[in-house]
């Protein structure tokens, strides 16, 4: 039961980088703004795959996020439990009820762990491992460099999903690292893949399986999900979705890439579109029912990658629709879809897919991205996780261009 009750001019409900760019853009134009978000710390997820392959220590994805919080925006450690749009309400954990004139959600999505029966117990454990975990990162890294050979098995499952190149990366990565250890030649290397085909985008389907997949020697399955996991007996489940077949396959190393959905209390809510996601227009950003609600990032209900980039490119958009309704003007700012997908190919080499709503190519750079390079890996590392904390997640301008992390 609710003990309080808080009015707020705008309300960011989550403190991911959709949440805290859209409040630090508020906040600059001297609008009242509270944000809801229960962590203390501020997590840059792109470094998870790299920590992975032991490029970079997975400590360096943290900050406070007491020193995230934009200037002027004020904070509510707590989380969202229940949304009303139709009441202008919502109530959060600690027991508060909060009316709003305006309304951004950005709650991310959630990780269905649970949904692979015995994934959650073994996840560390004989041999399973997964980057979209904190300490997932470094454990998938000590599983690789003592892999000593057999078959190591990586998943991609049925979309959407969070950086839905990250499972390849940490394939290409891996693998080139049983080459550097000198175990390739006593290694199988598969990778299952829930989808079709290996990239949304043909131009880069076609230039990874070229580049990467083929020459490596990489056994690709395409639309196989992983079902279940036996690690007692190192056997994983996989089931096809066109035929519907099953079959057990036997691994010495399981990196597991979970199912993902949107947030129970997106799901709960009148909010929610048929597959749960936040029912808004793919142009404006704006609740296709309730017209002083926006949604920025994975929880939104958009036909495009959830990346940072893709919030990089929603940002701006949302920010000018939403001034132009709180002055009772009509959005009239649009989002075509981009995002974009740095495809670290190994160590020092990467591909970068920009790409938009028609999965056309929206490459920034003047030279075929779909192409290995050490430049895009030297971006990758070093450039993109510069801009996030220095002007993504402030709400600043991007410098150059549209790509994310």
């Amino acid at each position: 039961m609710s003990t309080t009750t808080q009015h707020h001019r705008i309300v960011v409900a989550g403190g991911g980088p959709g949440g805290l760019s859209i409040a630090a853009r508020l906040a600059a134009h001297g609008l009242e703004v509270a944000l809801i978000e229960p962590s203390s710390r501020h997590v840059y997820q792109p470094f998870w795959t790299l920590a992975g392959a032991g490029i970079v220590d997975h400590e360096l994805s943290i900050r406070p996020m007491a020193d995230m919080i934009p200037g002027g925006v004020k904070w509510l450690k707590t989380s969202v439990t229940g949304v009303q749009p139709e009441l202008n309400q919502l109530q959060t954990e600690d027991g508060q009820t909060l009316s709003y004139d305006f309304l951004v959600v950005a709650l991310g999505l959630q990780i269905d762990w649970h949904k692979i029966p015995g994934l959650p117990e073994r996840l560390g454990q004989q041999g399973v491992c997964s980057i979209y975990d904190f300490s997932g990162s470094e454990q998938t890294w000590e599983l690789i460099r003592n892999f000593k050979g057999g078959h190591a098995v990586f998943t991609f499952p049925p979309p959407p999903i969070k950086c839905a190149g990250a499972p390849q990366k940490i394939l290409y990565l891996a693998e080139e690292y049983f080459r550097k250890a000198d175990v390739r030649d006593t290694t199988q290397v598969s990778y299952f893949c829930a989808t079709p085909t290996i990239f949304s985008v043909k131009k880069y389907a076609d230039a990874l399986m070229r580049q990467c997949v083929e020459p490596r020697g990489i056994e690709a399955h395409f639309n196989w999900r992983l079902k279940s996991i036996d690690a007692d007996n190192c056997q994983a489940l996989f089931e096809n979705s066109e035929s519907g077949e099953e079959k057990r396959v036997d691994y010495d190393l399981l990196h597991v890439v979970p199912p993902m959905s949107a947030p129970d209390v997106i799901k709960n809510s009148e909010l929610s579109n048929a597959e749960g996601w936040v029912d808004v227009d793919k142009a404006t950003l704006r609740h296709k029912r309730f017209d002083n609600v926006f949604a920025i990032g994975d929880c939104a209900g958009l036909p495009t990658s959830k990346t940072a980039a893709a919030i990089r490119a929603q940002s701006p958009v949302l920010a000018a629709n939403l001034l132009a309704a709180v002055s009772g003007q009509a959005p009239t700012a649009t989002y075509d879809g981009y995002t974009a997908c740095p495809l670290v190919t190994g160590y020092g080499k990467a591909i970068l897919a920009e790409f938009d709503y028609e999965l056309q190519p929206q490459e920034t750079f003047p030279f075929d991205q779909s192409k290995e390079s050490l430049l895009l890996y030297l971006l990758k590392r070093f450039v993109l996780p510069q801009l996030y904390w220095r002007a993504l997640i402030k709400g600043r301008r991007w410098p150059w261009s549209k790509v994310g992390t």
